[in-house]
């Protein structure tokens, strides 16, 4: 979502000025301040490194377009260097901090801890055959209904003034093809890009694959170690509640932050640790296990290391089984999904796909779990993951969904905005969606760098409303 990281810049304007009245050396012997210093430096590093070598984007556009918007104003404080020999980036923030980003392959970029490790690069597992038929041949599919080309147009309009929604990809399928498709200036179907926290859908669906292989218990408790031990009140927490954001954790929460969000445990977990799920499940619980609903990155990154430890191995068994699994089947070719220095894949917000796999992804949830005739995900696991979570009515979330279905302020106004009414999505920071219409048999992604409030929900719905009318009177084949 779009306000997932909205406070950061604040924060360290706030820092900035601390800095110039305690001077440098003030930072050295104050562990919290550090590392909310690190956050603007690591992030620069990090998703620029991935925007460069994952997805084939220029570095100067995408900082100004997706990143100096999202550190704001501390991003004049922030310097970086891309070296495309060596696959890395380097950033720094006020002249102190520094970070260096290195592309490993197939497991994307990491954030180097020590000085100059060799980083190995992980190689692609050899696809298997995909279940999933062709939505789409090699050129791109122009619309012949004129409304949904001027669907297409509205959704690419920009604003006059800051903030812009820059969309740069829109899919349209329906009934298993591609129907409308448009890309901004300098983007293809081929270009991956970030799905942010759309990734968490793609966790959704790797939880599910080993819940049907049974590898995976949803309601028992969760396969933490460092939760074993007798008397641990968090043993009570289930791989469920960390689905649906209600394990009770004190992980902050990266859903609506505000001006103490460097200093929040979920934000420093994703920027500035090198074991995320590790140091996320270290916490203390702030409430009771199921009691309370509360957005947090790090709740979907201990799921991550449990999904990782049930399938076993490093990035590479990892890579192996997502690969086998789930992105091969639904044809998905352009896909880098990244890890972190202990292995665990950054299912919290690290998935970079192109928009046509964005959409493939999107049909398996259409198809209630089947592609092909194969069955991928549990009977019923599409409708548990689209229930509404008690406690999340102000936002309507699922189990690493989000849900227009029931009832609720978000739910209510994404409604009256245009979303059908039997729709779900994922979602994502900066305006990222992949919206699923299932009795429509409708999966339309868009993705930008959308820095307009409610992450252009609005423009986004009005999409939706506009395909489905467009779509809907059209018989069936």
């Amino acid at each position: 979502m779009n306000r997932e990281h909205a406070g950061r810049g604040w924060l360290l304007l706030l820092v900035t000025v601390l800095l110039g009245a305690l001077g440098a050396g003030a930072v050295v012997g104050c562990a919290p301040l550090q590392r909310a210093l690190a956050v603007p430096a690591h992030f620069t590093s990090h998703q620029l490194c991935s925007a460069v070598f994952a997805g084939e984007q220029d570095p100067a556009r995408y900082f100004a377009e997706a990143i100096a918007p999202q550190i704001a104003p501390s991003d004049a404080l922030v310097r970086y260097t891309v070296d495309p020999d060596g696959r890395s980036v380097r950033a720094s923030f006020a002249g102190m901090i520094e970070s260096r980003a290195v592309h490993r392959g197939a497991a994307g970029c990491l954030v180097l801890r020590d000085e100059d490790p060799a980083v190995p690069p992980i190689e692609a597992p050899v696809p298997v055959a995909p279940f999933l038929p062709a939505i789409a041949g090699p050129a791109v599919v122009e619309p012949a209904d004129p409304r949904l080309r001027a669907a297409l147009d509205r959704a690419f309009a920009e604003t006059e003034a800051e903030p812009h929604r820059r969309t740069k990809a829109v899919v349209v399928v329906h009934r298993g093809r591609v129907v409308a498709e448009r890309y901004a200036p300098g983007f293809t179907i081929d270009t991956p890009m970030p799905g942010w926290s759309m990734t968490k859908s793609v966790v959704n669906a790797l939880a599910g694959i080993l819940v049907r292989q049974g590898r995976l218990d949803m309601t028992g408790p969760a396969a933490v170690a460092a939760w074993r031990d007798s008397g641990d009140p968090r043993a009570a927490i289930t791989a469920d509640h960390l689905l649906r954001m209600t394990s009770g954790l004190d992980l902050g929460q990266t859903v609506a932050p505000d001006w103490r969000a460097a200093f929040d445990p979920s934000v420093q977990m994703a920027y500035d640790r090198a074991d995320t799920a590790g140091f996320a499940a270290s916490v203390d619980l702030l409430q009771a296990p199921g009691t309370a609903w509360r957005y947090a990155d790090g709740s979907t990154q201990i799921l991550s290391g449990i999904l990782r430890d049930a399938i076993g191995g490093g990035p590479s068994a990892v890579l192996a089984f997502a690969h086998h699994e789930l992105f091969d089947r639904l044809d998905m070719e352009r896909v880098t999904l990244e890890f972190d220095a202990a292995g665990t894949p950054l299912g919290y917000a690290q998935m970079w796909a192109s928009a046509r796999d964005w959409a493939r992804f999107g049909l398996l949830y259409a198809g209630d779990g089947v592609v092909g005739g194969e069955r991928l995900l549990p009977e019923g696991w599409v409708a548990y993951s689209t229930r509404q979570t008690p406690g999340s009515e102000d936002f309507g979330y699922g189990a690493g969904f989000w849900t227009n279905q029931g009832e609720g302020p978000a739910i209510r106004y994404r409604r009256d905005a245009g979303m059908p009414a039997g729709s779900f999505m994922a979602r994502g920071n900066q305006g990222q969606y992949v919206i699923v219409e299932p009795d429509a048999g409708i999966v339309i992604v868009r993705l930008g760098a959308a820095f307009t409030p409610r992450g252009d929900i609005e423009t986004v719905a009005r999409l939706a409303r506009d395909v489905t009318e467009a779509l809907v009177d059209i018989p069936s084949e």
